[in-house]
């Protein structure tokens, strides 16, 4: 594997309501001292879905704290589960976590970095902007959110970033308009984006279309986001003849493999691909959340990222067969 994990216990010890949504939580971790991680860090958190054992990611909130690691959960009744979980989760809880790791990588060379966040999308963003401004660097900061009551850290934002904060809401009728805001960046700056897949994919058509390089747009994701609403969808094995249930509250790759149907992984987070099968038939439509294909192979949808991407209506896979990507 890759991306290998460290599992060690931890205990809540506070949480605080950043807004009626959103929920900050205080972990420590019992033998393992919080030292410096990079920017974009998430850790794994071990919960209890409908009494089955599984995972979830959080992007680590702002710089390493002796006191332990901070995450902020949204509370999401429509989810697969995890956040309703952790919203049950009191000061004292005992769960088990990962060591910090991150797939984002900042080019600290730049001069100018513009940081663009989507909602809850803000966690990570929070820590990139406190590293990037203790060095020095030019920062702007747009954050798109459905009001500012529904802005977590607002504050620390303002505080740290005053007028290079530009925050977009809703309910005022402010929309962020990514290719205004990438055609006036200097040429040689770099972007760092957070939020849900819809917004993500914005971001990557503007980019492109400013003429930038797309390996200056850095992005952290939550592939449980999607462009269809998170429901039941029926996958076919092609070779068995035989068809299971993929509920709305559980991946594709954990109930094939609760099934005896072994799908390799990796990453769970749709960034490295190892989970794609072959789609042969889709009487429906798929809803890629992975950030591993591209536009036209979406399009195709001869493939799909298990760990993340769902389905309307029933599709048909080879799931013996391995991606010819991988």
């Amino acid at each position: 594997m890759r991306y290998i994990e460290t599992w060690t216990p931890a205990t809540i010890v506070a949480t605080r309501n950043l807004t009626p949504g959103i929920r900050e939580f205080l972990l420590r971790p019992d033998c393992v001292a919080v030292e410096s991680y990079p920017v974009g860090s998430h850790i794994q958190i071990g919960v209890t879905i409908d009494g089955r054992p599984q995972t979830r990611c959080y992007s680590l909130v702002g710089e390493a704290d002796a006191q332990g690691y901070r995450i902020a959960v949204r509370r999401a009744p429509e989810s697969r589960g995890g956040s309703r979980y952790m919203w049950s989760l009191a000061p004292g809880a005992r769960i088990n976590i990962t060591l910090p790791t991150s797939l984002v990588q900042l080019d600290w060379s730049r001069r100018h970095v513009c940081l663009v966040a989507g909602g809850i999308g803000i966690t990570p963003i929070v820590g990139a902007a406190q590293a990037l401004a203790r060095r020095g660097v030019e920062i702007t900061l747009h954050y798109a959110v459905r009001s500012r009551d529904d802005a977590a850290y607002l504050n620390v934002l303002e505080t740290l970033l005053g007028r290079r904060l530009t925050v977009y809401a809703g309910d005022e009728g402010h929309r962020l308009d990514l290719g205004t805001v990438f055609a006036a960046l200097p040429q040689d700056a770099m972007t760092l984006f957070c939020g849900p897949m819809r917004m993500l994919d914005a971001a990557r058509h503007a980019w492109e279309a400013a003429g930038r390089p797309i390996a200056d747009l850095r992005y952290e994701t939550f592939g449980s986001s999607g462009l269809l609403p998170t429901e039941a969808f029926r996958v076919r094995l092609k070779q068995e003849d035989v068809e299971v249930v993929i509920p709305h509250d559980r991946t594709m790759l954990d109930v094939l493999n609760d099934a005896g149907h072994e799908v390799m992984s990796d990453c769970r987070r749709g960034e490295c691909g190892v989970c794609a099968i072959d789609v042969i038939d889709v009487d429906g439509e798929i809803d890629h959340r992975d950030v591993f294909f591209s536009d036209r192979e979406r399009r195709e949808g001869r493939k799909i990222c298990v760990c993340v991407s769902r389905a309307r209506g029933t599709i048909t896979v080879d799931a013996l067969r391995r991606a010819d990507a991988i």
